[in-house]
Formats: C-alpha cells, sequence, structure tokens
C-alpha cells in the first residue's frame, strides 16, 4: 500500500487507462531504426511477436493526450518493466520510440522489451509526481530500481500527534505518529512539491514543539516564512489549532489525489461562510480556492526545485555552526553576499537566503551599486548590506541568523562599519562572518586571527555551499548585465544615425 503504514488511509486505485487497438502491421513493413534487434536464438514466431508488440506500443503512443500523466511500459507477458512520469505524456512516451532511445545505454535495454503500453491521466505534474511514487512503491519494476531500497529515498512526512503538525522532508522516515507520503524519485522535485503547496495551505516545516495552549508563544518572533505569506505562524498562535487542523485536511486531500472534493467541500463553506457575513472567512476561502485551482500552475517543479546541499541531513550543518561559533539556537536563515564587476566598471552584487540548510529561491535579491566609482569591493559590500539591513529596519523584518560575507576581514570590517552608520552593534546586529576563499578561513568581528573550521566539518561545507551559491547568483547578474550591454550599444550603433553614436538604455 501507499502511503506505508496500517493506520495510512485507504485510496481509489489508479487504473491504467486502456488504448483502442492501433491498426494492424503487416508482416512486410520496413522496421524502424528504434525498433529493437531480435535476441539471439529467438524463433520466427518469437521475432514476429516482438516486432507486433513494438509496433503495437508505437501506435498507442501516438494516441496519447498531450496533458500530464504517468505511463507504464510492459513487456508481452504483460508484466510492468517501468512507471514513469510526464509533463506531455505523448512526446515524453513518444521519445522511446526514437532511434535515440535504442542507442542510448540507460534505454537501450528497456526498448528492447517493451510490448505494451497503458497510461493513468493527471491533473498536473504534482499529481503525476504522487502518482508515480505510489504506483512504483506497490508494482516495484524491475527498471525502476532506484526506489527498490526506500530508506535511502525521499518521503513527504506530516507528523500526526501534535497541535500543529508539521510537514518534512526526510529520508529516514518514522514508524509511528506519522503520515507518510512516497518514496519519490526525485529529492529536488519533492521539495518543489512542498514549496508549491506551502504556498497554498501556509503549514510550517520548522522543528519547534509548539503546544496550542502554551501562551509564551505568543511572544515568538515568526520567521521569514510568515512574512513572505508562505506560513500562518503557529509558532505565535496567530492561527487555531482547529483552523490549521483544516489547512492540513486539505494538503493532505490534494496529495490523495481527492482535489475535487476539496473544492466542492471548499466552496460550500465559502457559501456558508458569506451567508452568515463573515465576509472575512469567506474572502479567505475564495482566495484558498483560487490558489487550489491553480496548483498545477505553481506546481512548475523545475522552477521550485530546491537543489541538496550535500548527502547528509543539512540540519547537522546547522548544527555544526551553533556548535562552532556557541550560539545560543541553532541557526535557521542564513544570507549569503557577493560581489561582481562587470567590464567597464558597473559593479552587482547578489545576496542568497537559505532557511534550515536549503537554498530559499523567493528570498534572492540582486543590487545594483549606485553609490561607488569604479572597483571597490569594500565600498560596494558596505553599500549592499546598508541598503539589505535598512530595509528590513523599516518594514519590521527579522535579521537573518547568520550573514555571510564573501571575502576577508576587509569586506568584514566593511560590513561592521555599514552596521554601525546605521545604529546596529553586536548587541542587535545580525551574527556576521567572513569566509575566505584561498585558505576557507572564516573571520569573526573583533578577532584579529581567523577560525579554522574543520575541512570535513558539515558547518564548514554549508558555509561554503552559501558563499558558491552566493558567487554563482552574483556572476548570472552579471552576465546578464554584460549581454544587456552589449546588444544595447549594438542595436545603438546600428540607429544612431550618421554619426553612428551608440544609444544606452538608463540604468534602472
Amino acid at each position: 500500500m501507499w502511503p506505508d503504514g496500517p493506520s495510512a488511509p485507504a485510496r481509489r486505485p489508479a487504473v491504467p487507462r486502456r488504448l483502442d487497438p492501433p491498426h494492424a502491421v503487416t508482416d512486410d513493413a520496413p522496421r524502424d531504426p528504434a525498433e529493437p534487434a531480435s535476441p539471439a536464438g529467438a524463433t520466427a514466431g518469437e521475432v514476429a511477436a516482438e516486432a507486433v508488440g513494438f509496433e503495437a506500443a508505437r501506435a498507442k503512443a501516438k494516441q496519447l493526450p498531450t496533458t500530464p500523466g504517468v505511463y507504464l511500459f510492459k513487456d508481452a507477458a504483460g508484466r510492468v518493466l517501468y512507471v514513469g512520469k510526464a509533463v506531455n505524456l505523448r512526446s515524453r512516451v513518444g521519445s522511446y520510440f526514437l532511434k535515440a532511445a535504442a542507442a542510448e545505454r540507460r534505454t537501450a535495454e528497456l526498448v528492447t522489451q517493451i510490448a505494451d503500453l497503458d497510461h493513468v491521466d493527471c491533473t498536473d505534474e504534482v499529481d503525476a509526481l504522487l502518482t508515480e511514487a505510489r504506483l512504483i512503491k506497490d508494482i516495484r519494476p524491475r527498471y525502476n530500481s532506484d526506489l527498490k531500497d526506500d530508506k535511502t529515498f525521499p518521503y513527504l512526512q506530516i507528523t500526526t500527534r501534535e497541535d500543529f503538525p508539521r510537514v518534512e522532508f526526510t529520508r529516514e522516515p518514522r514508524d509511528k505518529s506519522v503520515k507518510l507520503y512516497g518514496p519519490f524519485p526525485s529529492a529536488g522535485k519533492l521539495r518543489g512539491v512542498i514549496n508549491a503547496l506551502q504556498k497554498v495551505f501556509k503549514f510550517r516545516t520548522c522543528s519547534l514543539d509548539i503546544e496550542a495552549d502554551d501562551e509564551r508563544w505568543e511572544w515568538f518572533r515568526p520567521c521569514l516564512l510568515h512574512s513572505i505569506k508562505q506560513c500562518t505562524a503557529p509558532c505565535n498562535l496567530r492561527i487555531s489549532k482547529e483552523e490549521y487542523a483544516r489547512d492540513i485536511k486539505r494538503l493532505k486531500m490534494v496529495l490523495e489525489g481527492k482535489t475535487h472534493n476539496l473544492l466542492r467541500e471548499m466552496n460550500k463553506e465559502m457559501a456558508a461562510a458569506a451567508e452568515a457575513r463573515d465576509y472575512e472567512r469567506a474572502g479567505r476561502l475564495r482566495d484558498q480556492i483560487k490558489a487550489v485551482e491553480n496548483i498545477d500552475l505553481r506546481g512548475d517543479l523545475d522552477e521550485h526545485a530546491q537543489p541538496e546541499v550535500f548527502q547528509i541531513d543539512p540540519k547537522k550543518g546547522l548544527k555544526g555552526l551553533q556548535q562552532v561559533f556557541k550560539l545560543p539556537e541553532t541557526p535557521r536563515v542564513i544570507e549569503g553576499v557577493d560581489i561582481a564587476h562587470l567590464q567597464g566598471g558597473e559593479t552587482v552584487a547578489s545576496l542568497v537566503q537559505f532557511i534550515d540548510g536549503l537554498p530559499f529561491k523567493p528570498g534572492y535579491k540582486r543590487y545594483r551599486i549606485k553609490t561607488v566609482a569604479g572597483v571597490d569591493d569594500f565600498a560596494s559590500m558596505r553599500e549592499v548590506v546598508s541598503r539589505r539591513l535598512r530595509r528590513l529596519q523599516q518594514e519590521g523584518g527579522r535579521f537573518p541568523d547568520i550573514l555571510l560575507i564573501d571575502g576577508g576581514k576587509g569586506q568584514l570590517s566593511a560590513v561592521v562599519a555599514a552596521m554601525e552608520a546605521i545604529g546596529l552593534d553586536e548587541t542587535n546586529r545580525p551574527f556576521t562572518i567572513s569566509l575566505a576563499k584561498r585558505e576557507e578561513e572564516v573571520f569573526l568581528p573583533g578577532d584579529s586571527e581567523p577560525k579554522i573550521l574543520s575541512r570535513h566539518g558539515y558547518g564548514l561545507r554549508l558555509l561554503q555551499y552559501v558563499r558558491d551559491e552566493s558567487h554563482r547568483f552574483a556572476q548570472h547578474y552579471h552576465h546578464i548585465l554584460r549581454r544587456k550591454s552589449t546588444f544595447d550599444e549594438t542595436v545603438g550603433s546600428r540607429k544612431g544615425g550618421p554619426k553612428g553614436r551608440p544609444r544606452r538604455r538608463s540604468a534602472k
């Protein structure tokens, strides 16, 4: 069964849809280059049956819809060989019947055995990913060997015995007190699913042990996810236990393929709230209904997918940083800043944001340096950090738990000076460090000597990932502006008239 465990509720099994039989294929039809070669020693009857089966499957592939779904390849005995998902079924399945698939090492053996195929229609890519995981779990096809060892592949886990259940990505699922979905074939895609669904249902993903009757939580400051409206902040008791439970119930309905039932229930609730003149609740339900209806748009998993930091749990990296720097609590939000220079003197900067040890792309920001002439990394870093922290001050936002500067002691001193200029000192500024690339030395404000972290330690590896990601993001922005500058100069030289003066767009 899927999800695992005796407590998992039964879900209507997905029945593969049979397609109409294709037109007959004559024996004297020319063989396509993608047709699998006949195995040595096969009889003439076996060869003919195999060829007809392959051609029949090819004809079925041409009849598939162009919508999301899951496909199942079968051999001549009707055994399922492989289960896969697709955003466009016809295009994806059809690719297995091209010449390239027969030559590709990863698919060559599979295509020689395809004699039939079925498919399951899905509403969107998120639904297809969930259905694929369930079918692989149930059937365990030969060519889906990646998921045979459930312990090493990711699950979506929802706790069940908490006042405010948490939704977690895990490779080590618990045996009790959780509802499991998975395993999933792709860690990045699963993180994409969680991120897309969190924007709709606003559940928590933190590890806090929150009790609804503990009034002390009323004084707890919510994290950044609440500020960007991606969490309802049960950590500050801003949502009741009952309302939060309703959101989790709705999340489970989507994960179990019951979206249509969910929308029907929510429309009834919205009508009842409007009739009772509870317009605020009716408005919230209206917005959530729209969000649920558009989960397929929000579920662009390539857009939301988050890369993994390293093979161990990122929480070990965060715990390592807490221990090394003697922080009062485990950090959750890390921001990294880097500077890049455009040819000709223009300078740009990037800010990347990590939450719970993983990149949080909605928090990424780019900056054009406005007040610094020429190439001056120290002054550029002062401007960027000053702009970032001043805005957080003005908007009442929360500072990151760790601010990581790409550079050495000089860059760090410039950043500390920028903080002091806007009224931040060691008592109220974020914990700030810099990481020098050459020797991977970590500098702290006020310390004359760098702190050397273990090269194999989880904490340093996490800092390196944040630093490298900020550098990549800054360079990406740098390349975008360089291409834009080249394009503007080229167009300007063509349209500049007899004098050929280039026209450049003003910087934003």
